[in-house]
């Protein structure tokens, strides 16, 4: 594999910041728009795709990143009005020379033969972007097939299913034969995301379009992705790799293009841009980036701080001691939690970090009651949660908010965010309409939104909007404690970085305990004062958020400080080669 330290960009790129090398794929004058609309999503977007480099389309969402992509392909919806030029050239060895297809208004036979063939096309979502009722090997075996020389016999088709699988890390032998049988539900997110790749890979595509890959997925799931992209520029492929991780951009992109409300607005060599950033919205989008701070050099020594039950002058607001949390059913037993045992005292955040399917939002589940506790002893604000009632339960609930990954299916789509906010009010009682009215508009200021937009309903915000709307509700009823599960995963980093900095100054002002949830280490960082690791339901390592992030006393944790892409592609390219020197 090559090393991103030693290859020799300046006699590869122009001034322009790409390659001499004809493009696989050519976009001149893009544009989109929806019919009925007077402005446009995408315009005069002019984008080279070049053999063997990633070329990464950042920007906020709404940018115009994904429709610009989307157009090219004709994969928007009948109302969009696609103007300008995309030319995908067969560069593949053996391809007769010609000057390439034209992409812009070409019938739906040609598009047809061109997605997937020439260009394959990566989604966000695995779980939407796979057919859940047919098998991961039937769903590959059709791409094959779709784009095949006559009709191969079905152990071809196999044997290139297993092959393309392998490929793309999912395994060997029995192992992936599992994977290939199997229906998505039955695979991880990393999983998953590794079986569209190959999906996209089918034909061996000379494009590749990858539209946020790595969104949701832990850091060292992310890596293992980023690690494959690049093994596929190395065999030649060409990248269109879409995304708003700035750490992913430094981690594995040649060339950068910088979009804002549907233009280009910067573009050059990753280098380049992060070192010296014109456009003030590019300097803005660095600058919003969390960075793992606590692993400097200097950070203070490591002190093994054990779980407590008590005894402190700060009261703890969340006891857990020796929890157990076992799913059963029929033909499986999962043991999803093991003797945990942790404290969250007041007016302190603590940090829960680990990968999908250690137990973080189990645990978080279990405070709330709403996660059936199999053995050991949960304590919220004084309440004994496990084997509690529901009526014996209200107090602890009433002094609990939750904050979750995804507002736009946390909140109703039928209620406005001021019936919202007001919601635990009505449930817990207490107030009045006036009041509840009163208290929305305060809480409503609290988060920095204004007063009207209690009459909005879910789909008339956005991201950042909703999410405050979220917090808003989860202070409604002046909790103690805050449960924050993932509640900035799903968000840009610039709307990332206004909500933690919300997060942080109502966590001061209003004092109450927080748990916050995640797989971002850059974001624990930043908020969280200590921080407990899951591993496979346990807890492997637990301290302040400097100690566990600068000085990790188990291989878990270094694996996965190890993993987090940082926002400088000279250091994230030594921190990538002492990660796989250590594998």
């Amino acid at each position: 594999m090559r090393s991103r330290e030693q290859e020799p960009r300046g006699e590869q790129e122009t001034e322009a910041g790409q390659t001499a090398q004809t493009p696989a794929l050519s976009l001149r004058g893009l544009g989109v728009s929806f019919a009925g609309t007077v402005e446009h999503a995408s315009a005069d977007v002019d984008l080279d795709l070049v053999p063997g480099r990633v070329l990464a389309l950042v920007g906020e969402s709404g940018s115009g990143k994904s429709v610009t992509a989307m157009g090219a392909l004709g994969l928007l919806p009948a109302a969009a009005v696609v103007t300008g030029s995309a030319i995908v050239a067969d560069r593949r060895p053996g391809a007769p020379d010609a000057p390439g297809t034209q992409l812009v208004g070409a019938p739906r036979q040609v598009l047809d033969d061109v997605r997937g063939r020439l260009v394959g096309t990566i989604f966000q979502e695995p779980t939407t972007a796979l057919d859940p009722l047919e098998t991961i090997a039937a769903q590959i075996g059709e791409a094959i097939r779709a784009h095949a020389t006559g009709r191969p016999h079905r152990r071809r088709v196999h044997a290139r299913v297993l092959e393309l699988l392998g490929r793309v890390g999912l395994g060997e032998g029995e192992q992936v034969e599992r994977v290939a049988r199997s229906y998505p539900h039955q695979l991880s997110g990393g999983q998953l995301q590794r079986a569209c790749i190959a999906l996209a890979m089918a034909a061996d595509p000379p494009v590749l379009i990858a539209d946020e890959p790595t969104t949701a997925l832990d850091v060292t799931v992310q890596a293992g992705i980023l690690d494959l992209l690049r093994e596929l520029t190395d065999s030649g492929v060409a990248v269109l790799l879409i995304t708003h991780d700035m750490g992913v951009v430094a981690d594995v992109a040649d060339d950068v293009a910088v979009m804002r409300q549907g233009r280009i607005v910067e573009r050059g060599s990753t280098r380049e841009l992060f070192a010296h950033p014109h456009h003030p919205y590019t300097r803005a989008l660095l600058n919003a980036v969390p960075r793992l701070d606590s692993l400097r050099t200097e950070a203070a020594p490591v002190v093994v701080e054990e779980p407590s039950s008590g005894g402190r002058e700060t009261e703890n607001v969340v006891e857990i001691q020796g929890l157990d949390v076992v799913y059963r059913s029929r033909r499986h037993r999962v043991h999803a939690v093991r003797d945990v045992s942790l404290r969250i005292g007041a007016g302190e955040v603590l940090g829960l970090v680990g990968e999908s399917g250690s137990g973080k939002s189990t645990i978080a589940g279990t405070l709330t009651g709403l996660v059936p506790i199999t053995a050991g002893s949960v304590r919220v604000c004084g309440v004994e949660v496990a084997g509690a009632g529901r009526r014996a339960l209200l107090p602890a609930r009433r002094a609990t908010g939750v904050v979750y990954q995804n507002p736009a299916s946390s909140l109703n789509p039928r209620r406005t965010a001021g019936s919202a906010i007001a919601e635990p009010m009505v449930v817990h009682g207490g107030y009045d309409s006036g009041a509840r009215r009163a208290r929305v508009r305060e809480l409503l200021e609290a988060v920095r939104l204004p007063a009207d937009l209690a009459d909005r309903y879910p789909h008339e915000m956005s991201g950042g909007q909703r999410q405050r709307v979220a917090i808003a509700r989860a202070l409604a009823l002046e909790p103690r404690l805050v449960i924050a599960d993932e509640p900035t995963s799903a968000l840009d980093v610039s709307v990332q970085a206004v909500v933690l900095e919300l997060l942080r100054e109502l966590q001061s002002e209003l004092g109450f305990a927080c748990l916050f949830v995640s797989h971002d280490l850059a974001v624990v960082d930043s908020l969280a004062t200590r921080t407990v690791v899951l591993s496979q339901g346990r807890v492997v390592e637990q301290g302040t958020t400097a100690q566990v992030l600068a000085h990790p006393r188990q291989e878990y944790t270094r694996r996965l400080v190890a993993a987090v892409p940082v926002p400088d592609p000279d250091a994230q390219a030594r921190r990538r080669a002492a990660r796989l020197q250590a594998a």
